[in-house]
């Protein structure tokens, strides 16, 4: 029986490395969230910073279900502990980093009109690479790690996380977008700390559901968990495309008609 890691050493210059350098990051992040929101008159991009951090709260239900376990021997600087998982300092800013900085990005393109789906796909692979570069930093650094029976590894990462995290920010920077276009006033701006829960959960939780039970299973096999994390890799793509449906396609690719309009030019040329 597998069980989490609790006296696994914790690599302490690495714990200083993420702190600093999320941290940094995502300081910087808000001033350009700041500047954007100034020049566009609009708290959105301020917003989109603060649910994610704010979800960050909602860690330990992940780390739980994933069976991630950061590092807490002497030394941790942490925030808080739920579910026996204690939650490092620089929590609330990897979400930052991973989650609303392309976020920010992505919806201000789509804001101005400017991606496309081809676009969309583009930014998933590049969120995919963000959360491979983060995670592995941090796993391979000694700050934590994935102790549970995952497979489809690179370099103790599995896979899956990093397609479950890219359609993660796919449908919060779409859906995000979309709620600013339809709310009036800051006010109902404020749904963006709701909406980040949703997306997070639907793709970790809802994509993610058959590696989650394939990896908690009581005598699960490392085949079954590759398939369950096949299929999950699948509905997280499935995710994405779907969002990228609800952008125009690029110049030159062939116009899906609505099917109601459909409809009419066959009603017609009957």
């Amino acid at each position: 029986m597998l069980t989490a890691p609790i006296h696994h050493h914790l690599a302490l210059t690495a714990q200083d490395v993420l702190t600093f350098g999320s941290w940094g990051i995502t300081f910087i992040l808000l001033a350009v969230a700041v500047e954007l929101g100034r020049r566009e008159r609009t708290p959105f991009y301020v917003l989109v910073v603060l649910a994610a951090m704010v979800a960050a709260f909602a860690e330990p239900l992940y780390d739980e279900a994933f069976m991630l376990y950061f590092y807490s021997t002497h030394g941790m600087q942490t925030f808080f502990t739920a579910f026996n998982v204690p939650q490092p300092v620089w929590t609330h800013s990897g979400y930052a980093v991973l989650y609303a900085l392309p976020t920010v990005f992505i919806a201000r393109q789509i804001r101005l009109g400017t991606l496309t789906q081809r676009g969309l796909y583009v930014w998933a692979g590049g969120a995919l690479l963000m959360s491979c570069a983060f995670e592995m930093l941090g796993i391979n650094l000694g700050t934590y790690t994935y102790w549970g029976p995952h497979e489809l590894r690179i370099l103790h990462y599995p896979l899956v996380i990093g397609a479950l995290e890219s359609a993660q920010v796919i449908c919060f920077a779409v859906g995000a977008a979309f709620l600013r276009d339809r709310v009036k006033g800051p006010v109902g701006l404020l749904g963006l700390f709701i909406l980040f829960p949703c997306t997070f959960f639907m793709a970790n939780f809802g994509a993610g559901a058959p590696t989650i039970i394939a990896i908690h299973l009581k005598g699960t096999t490392p085949l079954l968990v590759t398939l369950m994390s096949l299929l999950s890799i699948g509905a997280a793509a499935a995710l994405i495309r779907g969002a990228a449906s609800l952008l125009p396609r690029a110049a030159g690719e062939p116009q899906r008609a609505p099917a109601a309009r459909a409809e009419i030019g066959l009603a017609a040329a009957s």
